[in-house]
């Protein structure tokens, strides 16, 4: 990621010392800041300065604006550092700090995002808190101006009160999802969610909510498991409206393809430009699955448009993925992705420009504007008058040559930190796109990625790391590095049957478990019992923008079981799931990651070993019908001919070591609900037996 030169003799902080993206963005700002650490905490109590705290990251729109008016800024800084010690943190970087003080808060005021600003004592404990501040007050909302000095002088002057504050803030932070253990009934919990998500439903724009808008891709796993579990078509009809008018929206980058973050309306018309991986690897699986589902080419397509955006744009050469794409160019949010009418005809033939017009709503005005497509293509073919093939060609072309143009603009900037959890969803989502569409180039993602992983994010003594970019890896594991990793390597288990891929998933939830897990009362922890010490130590299990680390973790232990014969970790599922009851039933449609867990125990689940080789055509056949189906609660596992016993899936899921070919034939052998069918060569019959 480029990053500006500050003027020769400029005043550096000590962030330029950092690798993080976001925080070098501040490192010639006049605030004194410090990272995360003893020193600034040390220095502190020292001076017995209460902190500031201000956590962002770098492709966030808010936070450059405040950096910009504040941070920047001379008298602002200097009231500052007169009256606090600085800390800037990369919430990217430290998601277990940032946890901690977005939920802080939340409690405070009722809401949370970023910049996230946090005011606290020299032990780190909170006593006020904020979003965004502008330099000057407005009505409604004081300026750094006014609050910095103010806050400045009630700490020296009624220090006793703030201090009685925040021990009342951290009392109430030690009650926050804290479960509750019941038994749960998976019937009633399912439907209600249902229910919920249907009432909340947008019928004329999909989506569940109103502005702003986000994907939610957890909703969409769901419903798409619901409506395979109970016939219910309206599910379904929710998903395929939203991943429609998602495609069809602004949110989606038409010219170079991927999703933007969240759309800031109801119809999905202007997003929030920023792009972050964890979004692309989501919605790939929310693309795929939905292909599986309904066979439809749509789905297909816009998944394959994603990954090659990721291909493109957001891998690094060495195997990793990067994190995000910044909003704003040269401090203009947007201006990379907008377009003028007149822009389009200096690019475009006459015709192709007016069609790109009409297709993609663009004003005759002269305001740049994103493009967006109110019609599917067959309402566009229709009014036409061409058919979807031709339109599709045309529409291509002009595509093209946008993005010709588009590539000799300014770029949006790059934060090219490779992180441990957003890479596992991404091996997830690249993985499953490469089993459902047997596409080489994702195979070939797949292994890089997570070849990358292993090797390069680990500690001393081998264990994971958050954090690479620039040659180091750094910063604290969490509950998400683990679960998201563990998840993308049985996704390319299923997509490469290399067995070496399943020991290293059984690995690291071995290191996961022995590290987060609450033996008390179940449940993981988001940090692990030897890291540093924070404020409190949380353990959450509903979603935010990505799933329930604690809910994914779940259904790793579930689908490792199943594929090992290790009724242990399905066990442990279940305490998992039991731990967190009383706050799934309390809330479903907050937990739908767990839903999908409770979808998957509740059945019926089905393993399928293939007994075959995989260079040879039947056992081709055979992999494919499994794989382009919807089978959400099958695991599949594949016995070569040459499988070594000691070595090869036998050494880890002993119940396939006696499973061969018939007759030498590829050979499915299916298990529902712990009870076996007899093998069958005939992969009609297995599927016959896997939608029974």
């Amino acid at each position: 990621m480029s990053q500006q030169t500050p003027p020769e003799g400029s005043f550096r902080n000590r962030l330029q010392h950092e690798k993080s993206p976001y925080l070098l963005q501040h490192a010639s700002n006049p605030v004194d800041w410090y990272p995360w650490g003893e020193e600034a905490f040390e220095k502190a109590r020292q001076e017995e300065k209460p902190i500031f705290l201000s956590i962002g990251y770098s492709t966030c729109h808010w936070c450059h604006v405040m950096a910009h008016e504040s941070f920047e800024d001379e008298e602002v800084a200097r009231l500052l550092n007169e009256n606090f010690v600085s800390i800037k943190v990369d919430r990217e970087e430290r998601p277990d700090v940032d946890k901690i003080y977005m939920a802080v808060c939340q409690v405070l005021t009722g809401s949370g995002g970023w910049p996230l600003t946090i005011f606290m004592t020299p032990d780190r404990r909170p006593f006020y808190a904020a979003t965004y501040l502008p330099k000057e007050s407005r009505p409604g909302m004081m300026g750094m101006l006014v609050l910095v000095p103010g806050l400045g002088e009630v700490w020296r002057n009624e220090r006793h009160k703030v201090l009685e504050s925040a021990d009342e803030i951290v009392e109430a932070l030690e009650h926050i999802d804290k479960g509750g253990s019941e038994e749960l009934s998976s019937d009633t919990v399912l439907r209600t969610a249902y229910d919920d998500l249907r009432r909340r439903f947008d019928a004329r724009y999909g989506g569940f909510e109103s502005a702003p808008k986000f994907p939610m891709c957890q909703h969409i796993f769901f419903l798409l498991r619901y409506w395979q579990r109970q016939g219910e078509q309206q599910a379904l009809a929710m998903v395929e409206k939203t991943l429609q008018m998602m495609r069809r929206g602004g949110i989606y980058d038409h010219v170079g393809f991927g999703f933007h973050r969240y759309s800031t309306d109801a119809q999905w018309q202007l997003p929030h430009f920023e792009k972050m991986l964890y979004d692309q690897a989501l919605l790939v699986l929310a693309y795929t699955e939905a292909f599986q589902a309904t066979g439809q080419a749509q789905y297909e397509r816009t998944a394959r448009e994603i990954l090659s955006y990721v291909l493109r744009d957001m891998t690094a050469p060495e195997g990793g993925f990067y994190a995000a794409e910044d909003a704003d160019t040269a401090g203009e949010e947007g201006a990379f992705y907008l377009w003028t009418a007149e822009e389009l005809r200096q690019v475009l033939e006459p015709e192709e420009a007016e069609l790109i017009k009409r297709v993609y709503s663009i004003r005759e005005d002269g305001e740049p504007q994103v493009l967006h497509c109110s019609s599917s293509l067959a309402e566009l073919s229709m009014a036409l008058g061409i058919s979807e093939g031709r339109l599709a060609e045309k529409l291509e072309s002009a595509r093209q040559k946008l993005f010709l143009q588009r590539q000799k603009r300014m770029r949006p900037l790059r934060d090219d930190k490779i992180l441990a959890d957003w890479n596992g969803l991404m091996i997830a989502a690249m993985a499953r796109a490469a089993s459902v569409f047997e596409d080489p180039i994702y195979h070939e993602a797949v292994q890089n990625a997570v070849s990358f992983i292993l090797e390069n994010l680990r500690d001393s003594q081998g264990r994971l790391l958050h954090r690479w970019r620039d040659g180091q890896a750094a910063m604290p594991p969490n509950l998400d590095d683990y679960a998201f990793l563990i998840w993308g390597l049985i996704e390319a288990y299923e997509a490469t049957f290399e067995v070496g891929l399943l020991q290293a998933a059984l690995s690291l939830n071995e290191e996961l478990t022995s590290r987060f897990w609450d033996k008390d009362a179940g449940g993981y922890y988001y940090t692990p019992e030897d890291g540093e010490p924070l404020l409190v130590r949380q353990k959450e299990s509903y979603d935010g923008a990505i799933p329930s680390g604690n809910a994914v973790a779940a259904l790793n232990l579930l689908r490792l079981a199943r594929m090992t014969g290790q009724v242990e970790l399905e066990a442990q599922a279940g305490q998992a799931v039991q731990t967190f009851a009383l706050s799934i039933r309390s809330v479903p449609a907050a937990h739908a990651q767990f839903l999908v867990v409770l979808d998957y125990l509740e059945g019926p689940s089905t393993e399928v070993v293939i007994a075959g080789n995989p260079e040879i055509s039947d056992t081709q056949d055979m992999l494919g019908q499994l794989r382009r189906a919807f089978l959400p609660r099958t695991s599949i596992m594949l016995v070569p001919p040459d499988d070594d016993k000691r070595g090869g899936l036998g050494s880890l899921a002993e119940f396939t070591r006696e499973m061969t070919p018939v007759n030498g034939q590829a050979t499915a052998y299916v298990c529902r609900n712990f009870s076996c069918r007899k093998p069958t060569t005939d992969p009609v019959e297995m599927m016959n037996w896997l939608r029974e």
